[in-house]
């Protein structure tokens, strides 16, 4: 839990404070005298009489009252050290830099429990063990250099990772953005990135409080915390950006070896963020691009006017939004024709606007007042300016830092010239603006930004199900897969259609039953989960005689317990399912089905509960949507009822969260219908 005493201390002990500033206790001192620390300082170090000018006590239980402790001695002596703390200087926030715990093995994970312990029955704030410490408007307490200056309109950054907080700073600071609280959890004992971002949002004022938040996280304790916190952040008008590591079993090994982190699937997260409106990120400089991104004036629109005196870097950066969904649309007509007469020969307009290596600082303002006043179609400006070295860019670099202010179109600068520029870039950021120094990167997170979708309404609205009997069904069956007749019930009972079907062990049985249906038949084996990969799957089945030898050729199938027999039916094949990640609530997926699933790995996910506004944009995100609306004389198919299947697969988990895995391939889809033609589903209990 987050309180005053962690961020507004009145007094500071720092327990293994030492004149080696090469040492963690050393320079966190260090950095808290630097930062202009306000209130009472104490060290605690029995072989010095004197720390950095402070005067340093032997033991923990000589220091008078503190608010807030900074222990950088062994693991071992911290539990110690923290109920002395706690119980007997009325010590209520913590920061314990040291590592050897959790991360450590299993006597590691005893001294962090004994902590946890201490300081919550003393309704306390534990930030690590094993971070960096915290940064405040009030206090400097990181043991890390470098140490941003305090902005209160920078960037909130919370990690879950030390090492990786330091490097976002330092690649941060060197593109122009800056930072204001800074908060590294280590291993996150009691208090969690989650727990951060819960005070950050309930205590949100957004006329003082930094609006951009950036998030490293290795793992996601309550993902329900962290959606409703994000979620209302952003609606209050903050925004954020963050990178989830270890979301591939590579990736979660290294994760568990540095902080005891749980992976989960990609997939997941990223329909965790898309739900919570935060931008995703899967690398420090993403997170850094997306966070400069923020920082300027909104993108209201796709259309981008690309202005520049470098034609290869123009036709990059317009690559890059084009794949993202952006666009750079033509400029013509007469103030189009009317701006040419104030450039050089050979100048372009047409976007991207190439002022030519010769263009001037003037002819730049020209051509951004068109954009702004002239060109009513173009919503934002991506200025690409750099130097060969062989003329002062500042005067343009002025230029482009009024219109940065003036503009109420978004511009985005551009400036590669990282060497030959260095003292042009420098002042440049100094007057409070940020640098892309690569127009690919630039593109990328342009897009990321304006493709991710606002939060989604806390109240979603699901289709009504037979919540009553599916409970009946969840509530008899046993742990593992359904059989056939009880995924056919929970279907019904869901009201998603299916194709009708025979089950039976009996060859005799199976073809008095199956007058009812028409040929061509399908035959399946029942019992093995993957009836295709075991040759258990025959189409095309035309008379009763087939029927009879096929049923015979499946029996004798490894695992088989009857044969399923369905009609065949024709049309575009879809699939939906459900992915239940520990902690998290179920992923719901959609896609083209068959085999195209395996092989074009063509999957929508979002986080039930499903709202219609997100199952719709789910299927329309699919990059076979064209497939689903019709092309080439091929007819499409239902579309609403493949988003209303969604919605309803969302309301049975809902009904039933005991569902792990739920497969449905394929639906079968035509203009008229959708039907689920094979299904499986597995039920997990605790």
């Amino acid at each position: 839990m987050v309180n005053n005493q962690l961020l507004n201390p009145k007094s500071i002990a720092i327990i293994g404070a030492s004149n080696d500033t090469k040492k963690p206790g050393g320079n966190m001192l260090k950095n808290i005298l630097a930062g202009g620390f306000a209130g009472k300082l104490y060290a605690v170090n029995p072989k010095e009489d004197k720390v950095q000018g402070i005067v340093s006590f032997d033991e923990v239980k000589d220091i008078p009252q503190t608010d807030l402790a900074i222990l950088a001695i062994p693991a071992k002596y911290c539990p110690e050290t923290v109920k002395i703390l706690a119980e007997e200087k009325h010590t209520k926030a913590f920061i314990i830099i040291s590592a050897g715990f959790g991360e450590a093995g299993q006597q590691g994970k005893q001294w962090e429990q004994q902590i946890v312990s201490t300081v919550n029955s003393v309704d306390g704030c534990l930030i690590g063990p094993n971070c960096i410490g915290v940064i405040t408007e009030n206090y400097k307490g990181v043991f890390t250099a470098p140490v941003p200056q305090f902005n209160p309109k920078g960037c909130d950054l919370i990690s879950g990772s030390g090492a990786t907080a330091v490097f976002i700073m330092e690649a941060g600071m060197a593109l122009g953005v800056s930072f204001a609280n800074v908060f590294s959890v280590g291993n996150a004992a009691q208090t969690r990135v989650e727990d951060i971002l819960e005070y950050m949002d309930e205590n949100f004022d957004a006329k003082k409080d930094p609006l951009i938040k950036l998030l490293y996280l290795e793992t996601i304790s309550d993902p329900q915390k962290l959606l409703k916190h994000a979620s209302s952040l952003i609606k209050k008008g903050a925004k954020i950006a963050a990178i989830k590591a270890g979301s591939t079993a590579e990736g979660s090994r290294a994760a568990t070896s540095h902080t005891g982190a749980i992976a989960s699937s990609d997939m997941t997260v990223r329909a965790l963020f898309n739900k919570a409106g935060i931008v995703y990120c899967s690398s420090r400089e993403e997170l850094l691009s997306v966070a400069s991104i923020f920082n300027y004036k909104k993108l209201e629109g796709k259309n981008i006017a690309i202005i520049t005196h470098a034609g290869g870097s123009a036709v990059m950066l317009a690559d890059e939004l084009s794949k993202g969904g952006l666009k750079v649309p033509e400029i013509s007509g007469p103030d189009a024709e009317r701006l040419k007469t104030f450039l050089y020969p050979g100048a372009s307009v047409a976007n991207p606007i190439d002022f030519l290596a010769t263009g001037t600082a003037e002819q730049l303002g020209i051509i951004i007042d068109y954009c702004e006043h002239k060109f009513d179609h173009i919503d934002a400006m991506a200025v690409v300016f750099g130097s060969p070295g062989l003329f002062d860019v500042e005067n343009v670099y002025n230029v482009l830092s009024v219109k940065l202010e003036i503009c109420n179109k978004p511009i985005f600068p551009v400036l590669p010239s990282v060497v030959n520029a260095q003292r042009e870039i420098q002042s440049f950021l100094k007057k409070g603006h940020i640098n892309f120094p690569d127009e690919v990167v630039l593109g990328k997170a342009l897009s990321q930004v304006f493709n991710t979708p606002e939060p989604v309404s806390e109240t979603i609205s699901l289709p009504k199900i037979k919540v009553e009997k599916i409970r009946s069904i969840i509530n008899t069956v046993s742990e593992g897969y359904l059989t056939p007749s009880q995924t056919q019930q929970l279907l019904d009972a869901a009201g998603i259609p299916r194709v009708p079907e025979i089950v039976e062990s009996s060859s005799e049985k199976l073809l008095d039953a199956m007058d009812s249906l028409d040929f061509p038949v399908v035959m399946k084996v029942v019992g093995p989960l993957h009836k295709s990969d075991a040759k258990g799957v025959v189409l095309n089945i035309t008379s009763k005689e087939e029927v009879a030898q096929t049923f015979e050729k499946l029996m004798k199938i490894e695992n088989a317990m009857g044969v399923m027999l369905q009609p065949q039916l024709t049309g575009l094949e879809l699939f939906v399912g459900v992915k239940k990640e520990p902690g998290f609530k179920h992923t719901i997926l959609c896609g083209l089905g068959g085999i195209f699933i395996e092989i074009l790995n063509d999957v929508a996910a979002g986080l039930s509960p499903i709202s219609l506004e997100e199952a719709v944009k789910m299927v329309q995100s699919l990059r076979g949507y064209k497939l689903i609306q019709g092309t080439r004389g091929q007819e499409g198919i239902d579309e609403e009822g493949f988003v209303e299947i969604i919605q309803r697969l969302s309301a049975l988990v809902e009904a039933a969260p005991e569902i792990t895995e739920l497969d449905i391939n394929p639906l079968i889809g035509t203009r008229k219908d959708i039907v689920a033609v094979d299904a499986r589903v597995r039920v997990e209990k605790k």
